[in-house]
C-alpha cells in the first residue's frame, strides 16, 4: 500500500467486503460517505485476482477493470479517535490468508488499535422484526464488551471468507478485533438489506462513539422492508392457494380417512419431524418438507401444522 504517511490518532480499522444482504459493504459505503472519509491508500491486490471475461462498448474490446481494494480515512475533528475503511470491490478467490497478512501488516503500521469487520447473519427472522446483531471477538475484553452491549454472542460456528480471516490473522498478530453480524431473513438473502447495516452502524457507532447522521439509511430500512413485506404476502397467499386447492383435490380423489391412516413408520415420523424442526428455523426449507408430506400421502394430516409455519415467523 502507498499513503501519506501522516500519524493518526488512536485509529480503528473497519474492513468490509461484498456479500449477503450488502449488509457490510453498504455499512461501510454509508460511514464512508456521512464522515466526508478520504482516499488515503490502495491495496495492490490485482494478481490474486484471474480474468474471466472481457468488457465490449460499441465494438471495441475495454481494457481489463480488475476489483480493487482501497482504505479510506476519517479524522476525527476533536482529535480523539480516527477511522480507516478498508473496502474491497471483491474477495480474491484465493490467496486469502496472505492478503489478511498484509492488511493486518498496514493496520500495524498506522498503529491501529482495534480491527472490526461486518457481516449478515442469516435466520429466519420475519422483516418485520428488529435485526438482532451478533458478535465475536478476538479477546476476553472485547468480548466482555460485546456481552455488556447485548449482542447476541457468536458462541460456535464459523465465519466465512475475509470477515472471518481477517480477525483470526489480527489475533495472531495480538491485534483486538471484532466481528458484528447483523440479522436478515435467509429467504431474502438475495435481496440488499439496509436494516442489518443500520443495525450494525449502531452498535459500531456506540462502541466508538462516533456520530453519524443515519436518518437516510433509516429511510431506505423502512422503505424495503415494506417492499418485502408485500413480496412476502404474496408468497404466503400463493402457498396457501396451491395447498387448499391440492387438499380439495384430494378431497375428490380419496374417501374421507386419510390414506396413511396413522401407519406412518417410526422411521418415517422422526425424519419429518426433523424436516418440520428445519423448516421452523429457515421456511425455505418448507418446499422440501412439503414434497416428503405429498410422498408419503400425509399431507392431509398435517396440513394445519405446514400451513402454521407461514403465520408468524421468527
Amino acid at each position: 500500500m502507498s499513503n501519506d504517511r501522516q500519524p493518526l490518532n488512536h485509529p480503528w480499522l473497519i474492513a468490509v467486503w461484498p456479500g449477503m444482504g450488502h449488509v457490510a459493504i453498504s455499512a461501510g459505503y454509508y460511514l464512508m460517505s456521512k464522515l466526508g472519509m478520504y482516499s488515503y491508500a490502495e491495496y495492490a491486490s490485482a494478481d490474486l485476482f484471474d480474468v474471466s471475461h472481457v468488457d465490449i462498448k460499441e465494438g471495441l474490446i475495454q481494457e481489463f477493470q480488475r476489483p480493487r481494494s482501497r482504505a479510506f480515512v476519517w479524522r476525527d475533528p476533536q482529535g480523539k479517535r480516527d477511522l480507516i475503511i478498508f473496502i474491497g470491490e471483491a474477495q480474491p478467490p484465493a490467496g486469502r490468508y496472505a492478503f489478511c497478512r498484509k492488511l493486518i501488516e498496514f493496520a500495524q503500521s498506522e498503529n491501529v488499535e482495534r480491527v472490526f469487520t461486518f457481516a449478515a447473519m442469516a435466520t429466519a427472522m420475519n422483516p418485520s422484526r428488529d435485526c438482532r446483531v451478533y458478535g465475536a471477538a478476538t479477546d476476553e475484553k472485547n468480548l466482555a464488551e460485546l456481552k455488556r452491549l447485548e449482542l447476541k454472542i457468536l458462541k460456535d460456528g464459523q465465519i466465512s471468507g475475509l470477515n472471518g480471516v481477517l480477525l483470526g490473522v489480527a489475533a495472531e498478530a495480538g491485534l483486538p478485533g471484532v466481528c458484528l453480524l447483523g440479522e436478515m431473513p435467509h429467504f431474502f438473502s438475495q435481496f440488499p438489506y439496509p436494516k442489518a447495516s443500520l443495525s450494525v452502524i449502531k452498535v459500531f457507532l456506540t462502541m466508538s462513539g462516533v456520530d453519524v447522521d443515519l436518518a437516510e439509511l433509516e429511510e431506505q430500512a423502512v422503505a424495503m422492508d415494506q417492499h418485502l413485506g408485500q413480496i412476502l404476502e404474496q408468497v404466503q397467499q400463493a402457498v396457501q392457494r396451491q395447498q387448499q386447492q391440492e387438499s380439495d383435490t384430494e378431497e375428490e380423489a380419496f374417501s374421507s380417512e386419510p390414506f396413511s391412516n396413522g401407519k406412518l413408520s417410526e422411521e418415517e415420523r422422526e425424519h419429518l419431524e426433523k424436516l418440520f424442526t428445519q423448516a421452523e428455523q429457515d421456511r425455505s426449507k418448507a418446499y422440501e418438507l412439503k414434497r416428503e408430506l405429498d410422498r408419503l400421502d400425509v399431507f392431509s394430516d398435517f396440513e394445519d401444522r405446514f400451513l402454521d409455519l407461514f403465520k408468524n415467523p421468527e
